[in-house]
């Protein structure tokens, strides 16, 4: 690890929570130099949906670059990019009577937001967004105005303008109506929340805890949108893309955005970012947004193999099937230690075991990455294991990390009651 510790910048984050030099992969196993094998329940924060290496898309990317495919080409018309957009519209947009155009951004997913809300303010000719607690968008300057978490948020850095913070569903408690306090502000004049171009928001605020939106609250989000004349924006970028067992995560909902964010597995596992949005938005000018990377045409390559996916039910059915498995084993951790008061949300392939002790929660995770399970954290502070394997992760794989999880969690609240029982 010298190499990394003498050139690469501090600013590098996952490797000090997982820190080995990974060599390859496959499905969701990652394997290191020495050879040691370990368990993926990070899938790249989302992005490998189709795990390591999927064969299928490995060799589309092969035939592609041996036919001397075009790799770069700015948004010009290509091939790969007709074949992306054709399936796209076929297998995605068209079975869910979605009428959407696609933009493509630049490849990041903050990338997608950054088109969203800037398109958004031009259209309404109004500037405030509306984001809410918890929210992540990403880390560019727009963005990050949007973003909630106060770790990113210095002040010498960060344009606070034209932005409100309304709360998220149940932040004030279940008792109180998020919606009810956001209807009173838009309808009160010395409220001092100005009318939005647009809202911004998560139906599961990955980075911020594992917060869930039940549908009836984003019916009623959208509803008030529609009401005051306002741009509901989803930010599918983590959850969509199949996580949920939906393609896209306000499917349950039944609801239709304005504009849709996605980014990370809908590459495939290379660098690509849409932004979706109704016909009658598609405003800008030519070349009035640009960027060099927005037409990644081997991602354009993988993005079609991986659509494939979605030609039948079974990806989604297999989502849903292992969702109950995941939630009812993370339930019974929780069960087995209730001095722990921890918490089980989720929905899909993403659930979180939020545990309020500080630091408990980093410890797990990291006596997982000793026993071979890779397993990040979200939250406000980092107090929510986050369970997101690669939706491909066949059962038994699937299985044994939350044993390994559970073997953890043992470990350590036993540790603790020894150390209680040695004070005392």
């Amino acid at each position: 690890m010298r190499i990394f510790e003498q050139l690469e910048s501090r600013v590098r984050g996952y490797v000090r929570s997982f820190p080995t030099v990974f060599e390859s992969s496959q499905g969701a196993i990652m394997t290191d130099e020495s050879g040691r094998d370990y368990i993926d329940f990070f899938a790249g924060a989302g992005t490998l949906n189709y795990g390591h290496n999927n064969k299928q898309i490995t060799q589309a990317l092969i035939e592609y670059l041996q036919s001397n495919g075009v790799v770069h080409s700015l948004d010009m018309a290509t091939s790969a990019k007709k074949r992306f957009l054709t399936k796209f519209l076929e297998t995605i947009l068209e079975p869910r009577n979605l009428d959407y155009k696609v933009q493509f951004t630049g490849p990041t997913g903050t990338n997608a937001v950054e088109s969203a809300i800037k398109l958004a303010r031009m259209i309404k000719g109004r500037s405030n967004i509306v984001a809410f607690t918890n929210a992540f968008h990403g880390l560019t300057m727009g963005a990050l105005a949007i973003t909630g978490n106060t770790f990113y948020r210095d002040e010498a850095h960060i344009s606070r303008s034209n932005v409100s913070f309304l709360p998220y569903q149940n932040y004030l408690g279940k008792h109180l109506d998020s919606l009810l306090y956001f209807r009173k502000m838009l309808t009160d004049n010395s409220s001092g929340l100005d009318i939005p171009a647009a809202v911004i928001v998560e139906t599961i605020q990955a980075e911020g805890g594992i917060n869930v939106a039940s549908p009836e609250w984003l019916r009623g989000l959208a509803q008030l949108c529609h009401e005051f004349d306002i741009l509901l924006i989803i930010d599918d970028i983590q959850v969509g893309n199949g996580r949920t067992g939906d393609f896209f995560s306000f499917e349950e909902a039944g609801i239709k955005p304005d504009m849709v964010t996605l980014s990370k597995a809908i590459g495939g596992g290379l660098p690509l970012a849409l932004l979706l949005f109704r016909q009658d938005l598609d405003q800008w000018k030519p070349g009035e947004h640009t960027g060099t990377f927005r037409g990644n045409n081997l991602a354009f390559v993988a993005a079609t193999e991986a659509l494939s996916y979605w030609d039948t039910m079974d990806l989604s059915n297999a989502v849903k099937h292992k969702s109950i498995v995941i939630k009812d084993a993370i339930q019974a951790i929780a069960d087995k230690h209730p001095d722990m008061n921890a918490k089980v949300r989720g929905r899909g392939m993403i659930f979180g075991l939020e545990i309020p002790e500080r630091g408990v929660a980093g410890q797990i995770s990291e006596r997982c990455f000793e026993k071979g399970l890779v397993i990040e954290l979200s939250g406000a502070e980092s107090q929510v294991v986050k369970f997101l394997p690669p939706l491909i992760i066949d059962e038994e794989t699937l299985v044994k990390g939350i044993s390994i999880v559970e073997e953890a969690v043992d470990e350590i609240m036993e540790e603790k009651l020894e150390n209680l029982t040695m004070e005392m």
